[in-house]
């Protein structure tokens, strides 16, 4: 594999929060990747943890910055570490991630054409058997390869392209990745997704409360950044924005719809329709992402979690415009919980 020769040193920068055990499997799997024949510079940056983990990443040789935020996001948190770095290229990890052995060493020849600002690869979770909601949003981290509108929280991305677009918007509680991509191509630079392995995930969503406040999140980001970029020649995220408000009302008003008209006409065929629809609607979804590569359940349980999802991300879209009117700011949405 022809090795880029732009840097000698390569900057891995972690961030994490309460990752627990996470944290530590990250770690081990930056150093155990496949050499890339230059240094490896390892700095965690922790966002008030009270789990012990700046002490955990210490102990395994990483430079450990702890940041106390007033309003914590992933923003922040990549910004300090890169601000640290020394390295042409940044790798950047979230601390519930695993580091493919190969993605390094594969990635980097690309940034040899120099309009390439982001390498980013494809991203599975590595439990999807422990519940439904694994299961069914590992599908969610498949992309197809080539040019991409934007990249996830992990990629590696040339510094000098992180310091023209001065690096993520710390005003972002989510979405900080596609904002700070969309800067990137407005400047010319390229998002390059390839499809090879990347890094293994843990979402551990065990429960609806967490899937809920997980879509919820996206919805406020949706909003927000659509907002910012409607009115420009590069929009980012108006189409899906807009295409949700009209799903989400349609989906809050069939089940009330299916009720009421039970209730006039006492028979089981309104009840019916509406599940007929629901389940037409994630048929067709199903099979519209068939290429993503589930087997028939899990792509079936894919297109009904393509529209029950609109539903919180509706409602993540009235809160961002409700805070706007009244001036509030939102804080971090999490819904992850406090790994041992």
């Amino acid at each position: 594999m022809k090795r880029s020769c732009e840097t000698s040193t390569l900057s891995v920068v972690i961030i994490g929060r309460n990752e627990g055990e996470r944290l530590i499997r990250c770690i081990k799997s930056v150093k155990e990747m496949r050499p890339h024949g230059g240094e490896l510079e390892l700095i965690y940056v922790d966002t008030s943890s009270t789990d012990g983990s700046p002490q955990r990443a210490a102990d395994l040789g990483a430079r450990v910055i702890c940041i106390q935020p007033g309003r914590p996001c992933a923003a922040v948190a990549r910004n300090a570490g890169w601000h640290e770095a020394s390295g042409s290229l940044i790798l950047f990890l979230d601390g519930d991630t695993i580091l493919h052995p190969d993605f390094v060493l594969n990635s980097l020849s690309l940034f040899d054409d120099e309009k390439v600002a982001v390498v980013c690869g494809q991203r599975r979770e590595i439990h999807p058997e422990a519940s439904m909601f694994n299961r069914v949003l590992d599908l969610d981290w498949v992309n197809l390869p080539g040019p991409a509108d934007y990249c996830g929280g992990d990629a590696i991305i040339r510094r000098k392209v992180l310091e023209e677009v001065e690096g993520y918007d710390e005003n972002l509680i989510a979405g900080e990745e596609p904002d700070m991509c969309r800067r990137m191509r407005e400047k010319g630079f390229v998002i390059q997704q390839v499809d090879y392995p990347m890094t293994g995930h843990d979402l551990a969503i065990h429960r609806w409360g967490q899937y809920w406040r997980r879509a919820t999140r996206t919805g406020y980001a949706y909003a927000e950044v659509s907002e910012r970029y409607r009115d420009t020649p590069l929009p980012l995220w108006s189409s899906e924005s807009r295409r949700n408000v009209k799903r989400g009302l349609g989906l809050l008003v069939l089940g009330p719809t299916g009720l009421v008209l039970a209730a006039l006409w006492p028979s089981w065929v309104p009840a019916l329709a509406v599940l007929g629809i629901y389940g037409a609607l994630a048929l067709r979804s199903a099979y519209k992402f068939r290429w993503k590569g589930g087997d028939p359940l899990t792509m079936l349980l894919y297109g009904m979690h393509s529209h029950l999802q609109q539903i919180p991300i509706l409602i993540g879209q009235l809160t961002y415009w409700k805070k706007r009117r009244a001036g509030d700011r939102q804080s971090l949405i999490e819904y992850k919980e406090v790994s041992t």
